[in-house]
């Protein structure tokens, strides 16, 4: 067993690309969720068009990348308004089943045959949209002990949790603000803020694209770093590890997004490296385990220590328990 290659591995990925992208996609979920609760299953699109609007209006219409980016924020916030006016003012059931169905409209939208000359259709686009950006890098990789990046991917993770930490911060002012506390009171009571005189339906709909704004910046940074965006990438799969991410460090807490993505991709990728070392070293038969399978016992693994911390600490690692607590009225 190699332990060193198994925890570098483990620990560059726990702060690696995805882990980035993973968390900014939390964050803006936990807006929505944990302090709004909101059930937006849509995180997916919002990311799906923030990466769209970098990668389309960069390579096909030749625009600079500061505002293509900007355009993938507007493009969030219009999202965010077609799904939240038909839907905010009904109960918190019909928000989900809109959204879920809305980024699956982007996606097939994505891969749709007729509009393959400018969205790529099911293969994505892939092009060097970012090179202006990477070509301020002034890193030339990282490589002590336990953390492992090449030049690019430094240059990502460092502007990446540089913007997580903006994001956070930005999130822990506006909850502590009039505007965060009548947020976490239509959480619990949305009845009583409007009796109160609150307008409910306007604080709902600034939680909706706020979250989504950040979601798309997700996106963003996703295409950034990867050259390349393919539609499935955007799948419903995207916005189930992000409430995974979200309940494992805990809703409605700044910090638990950030702490759950880390957690999560370690272990993700500790999983996989130990049973892959396993099978082939020889210490798990091939008869029992294959090689093709551990991605599937990984998630497997992974769901078990999650369905074990629902039964033991449902709120998470830093939640609280009355945080969970929705109005579904």
């Amino acid at each position: 067993m190699d332990w060193l290659s198994i925890f570098q591995n483990s620990f560059t990925q726990m702060v690696g690309v995805a882990a980035v992208v993973y968390c900014l996609a939390a964050l803006g979920l936990n807006i929505q969720f944990g302090y709004a609760g909101l059930l937006n299953f849509g995180q997916a699109g919002f990311a799906a068009i923030g990466a769209y609007a970098v990668a389309v209006l960069v390579v096909t219409a030749g625009w600079p990348l500061w505002l293509a980016i900007l355009m993938g924020v507007v493009g969030a916030i219009i999202f965010g308004l077609l799904l939240g006016v038909p839907t905010l003012r009904l109960r918190a059931d019909y928000l989900a089943i809109v959204t879920i169905a809305a980024a699956e409209i982007v996606r097939q939208v994505a891969r749709s045959v007729t509009l393959n000359d400018y969205l790529g259709g099911s293969d994505g686009i892939t092009g060097k949209y970012a090179a202006d950006w990477y070509a301020l890098n002034p890193f030339d990789g990282f490589e002590w002990f336990i953390f492992r990046f090449s030049k690019n991917d430094l240059w990502v993770v460092i502007n990446g949790w540089i913007l997580v930490a903006i994001v956070a911060l930005i999130t822990w002012l506006l909850m502590r603000s009039p505007w965060g506390r009548v947020l976490k009171g239509i959480r619990e009571d949305e009845d009583a803020v409007r009796s109160l005189g609150k307008n409910v339906y306007l604080y709902k709909m600034q939680a909706l694209i706020l979250g989504g704004v950040i979601g798309a910046l997700a996106g963003v940074i996703f295409a950034m770093a990867a050259q390349s965006v393919q539609p499935d990438n955007y799948s419903t799969t995207l916005t189930f590890y992000v409430y995974v991410i979200v309940i494992l460090g805990g809703a409605a807490r700044v910090f638990g997004p950030i702490v759950g993505a880390m957690i999560f991709w370690f272990l993700l990728v500790f999983i996989s490296e130990v049973l892959n070392n396993a099978v082939r070293g020889g210490f798990i038969s091939s008869d029992i385990l294959s090689t093709d399978q551990i991605g599937q016992v990984r998630f497997m693994l992974v769901g078990l220590g999650l369905m074990l911390l629902m039964i033991f600490r449902p709120q998470g690692i830093f939640g609280d328990k009355k945080e969970l607590a929705l109005d579904e009225r």
